[in-house]
Formats: C-alpha cells, structure tokens, sequence
C-alpha cells in the first residue's frame, strides 16, 4: 500500500480481505495547480483522507500544502484561519463535507454534477464539471478589478468637471449632459 486506502472486508465477523482505493486524480488537476504556481497563487489540499493519501497526491500535484483527516468543521476553521493571517481564499469543493467551508470562503467554487448541498453553497458553479477553467476565471477577476478602477475614473472625472462646471462656470442642462456622456464614450 503505496499512500491509497485501505478498506478491510469482513464476512461473518471473520476478515475476508482488504480493498485497496487509490484516489481519482482529474486530468486538469496538475496543469491547473501549475498555472496557479505560475501566477504566484498559493494552493491547499484539504482532505478528510488519511495523510499518506493526501499527501502523496499533493505531491504529485504540486501542492504547496496539505491538511488530512480533516472534518468539515475543521475545513471552515482552516479557511477562517487562512483569512484571518490576511489570505483571500477560494475554495473549491464538491462534495457535502465541503459545505461548511464554502460558506466561509470569500469565493467558493463547485462543479456542475457536485453534491447538491455543495452547488447551492458555491457562488461559482463551472458548468462544463471541469476545474481547466479555474485560472481563467482569477484572470476574469483581477481583470474586472481593473476595469472597474477605469470606468470609475472615466465617469468620475466628467462628473467632477460637469458638476463643478454647473457651480463655477453656469454650465446649462444640455453642455453638462454633453460633458458627462462624453466622458462615457471614452471606455
């Protein structure tokens, strides 16, 4: 047993042999975590598995850290405490015991076909059940912060002028309303 799971079988109180679980690794899982090393995103494997399992898969992975046998009350604790040392966190999760620590999260994403307690919790859901698109969606975010900082300029400047112009210059209605959709136009 190479870090898998062991689940003992017993018939009649009497040992009848053991199964062996090696856990499912998803396709895009390790260009995923490599694109998130790539742009300086920390990652976490928290698990209720055993630490030899969890472990090993984040090593196979390249995860930066990991957490075993770890119960989901625990799993919000974990998040609550990435937070409180000033870490903005996503989690990902798809099963129940994800639930807890979806809430607590400041994003929270599920796949389409996840247990359905952990797609009601999750603000994201990636429809296609794939985690390829994952870093898509930071370049979503940090684009959308950036665009939201350069709309607020382009409408606030023309405000500012527009309202100072009415006060200090006795703009009228119609070269105010010209001044501010101008400054619209320019995004």
């Amino acid at each position: 047993m190479q870090g898998n799971s062991l689940v003992m079988v017993a018939v009649e109180n009497r040992l009848a042999g053991a199964i062996e679980l090696h856990p499912a690794i998803r396709t895009e899982a390790k260009e995923v975590v490599a694109q998130f090393r790539h742009l300086g995103i920390s990652t976490y494997i928290v698990s209720g598995d055993h630490e030899n399992p969890t472990q090993m898969l984040a090593r196979e992975l390249g995860i930066d850290h990991y957490h075993a046998e770890i119960l989901p009350e625990q799993k919000a604790e974990i998040v609550r405490q990435l937070q409180k040392d000033g870490k903005k966190v996503c989690f990902v999760g798809d099963g129940i015991n994800d639930a807890l620590a979806l809430k607590e999260a400041d994003v929270s994403v599920s796949l389409r076909g996840a247990a359905t307690v952990a797609v009601d919790t999750a603000q994201i859901i990636l429809m296609d059940g794939n985690m390829a698109n994952l870093p898509y969606l930071f370049g979503v975010s940090k684009n959308f912060k950036s665009d939201q900082k350069r709309n607020l300029i382009i409408t606030g400047i023309p405000s500012i002028i527009c309202i100072g112009g009415v006060f200090l210059f006795h703009f009228g209605i119609y070269a105010s309303i010209l001044l501010f959709y101008s400054g619209l136009g320019i995004g």
